[in-house]
């Protein structure tokens, strides 16, 4: 016959019952401080601060002068109010009797301003003689270096060929000029210059250039279907055959 031999740690199980309970009071007392605590927080905190006395300043001049860097106290200074301007002494106008009051004022009539309107000069003789002023519409012409857009541009009708320089021809020296001319809406040249040369004396071929420029003639530019006034540049070769 076999004996039954006990299994387990029975003095544990002897005090099991009573380290649990201690351990379920300890830690319910351990929440109860952490909640007391949490409340006793909330409820300093949550109290609400004391009014303080609020001051209302309804203009710059109650603020009064703001402290000097020294920390010492800011002298007030009395401001007196500004005293009433004192009438003028002079341009004060008088009444007096109409018997004596003086006519300085001169008005003009109608026939006087429209002599100034159309004013006349004398002639040597009797007779008088009015003023006529007839101008014409001015004509601008541009500068050299404005631009002036167009459609259609200048064509030459009448080509002078410049002359070659007898001296430059004697001396067998060849050269090249460019010239600009100023080619108005009649299709004129009023000015023209050399405005770079490619040879060695360029004063030479320049002057014979600019002399022919100035002889010939164009049809002028059309801008919007009216003629205007042009630069145009061109290059003139003195070649010897």
């Amino acid at each position: 016959m076999r004996v039954a031999t006990p299994y387990g740690a029975f003095e544990l199980k002897r005090v099991y019952q009573k380290n649990l309970g201690m351990a379920v009071l300890l830690a319910g007392l351990v929440h109860i401080l952490l909640i007391g605590s949490f409340l006793v927080f909330s409820h300093i905190t949550s109290q609400k601060p004391t009014a303080t006395r609020v001051i209302t300043i309804k203009s710059i001049a109650e603020l009064g002068a703001p402290p000097s860097l020294s920390q010492a106290q800011a002298r007030q200074v009395a401001v007196a109010a500004p005293a009433a301007a004192a009438a003028p002494s002079v341009g004060i106008p008088e009444a007096v009797p109409d018997d004596e009051a003086k006519e300085t004022v001169t008005l003009a009539s109608q026939t006087e301003l429209g002599a100034l309107q159309n004013p006349t000069i004398a002639t040597e003789g009797t007779g008088r003689e009015d003023i006529v002023i007839d101008i014409p519409e001015e004509e601008y012409l541009p500068t050299a270096d404005e631009f002036i857009p167009y459609e259609e541009a200048p064509v030459p009708i009448k080509w002078i060929k410049p002359k070659y320089p007898e001296l430059a021809e004697k001396a067998g020296v060849e050269g090249m000029v460019w010239v600009q001319a100023l080619v108005d809406k009649h299709g004129k040249v009023r000015d023209a210059k050399c405005i770079k040369t490619g040879s060695v004396n360029p004063d030479i071929f320049c002057d014979a250039a600019v002399e022919a420029a100035k002889q010939n003639e164009y049809k002028p530019a059309i801008s919007n279907k009216e003629p205007v006034a042009v630069w145009v540049q061109y290059k003139v070769e003195f070649l010897l055959k």
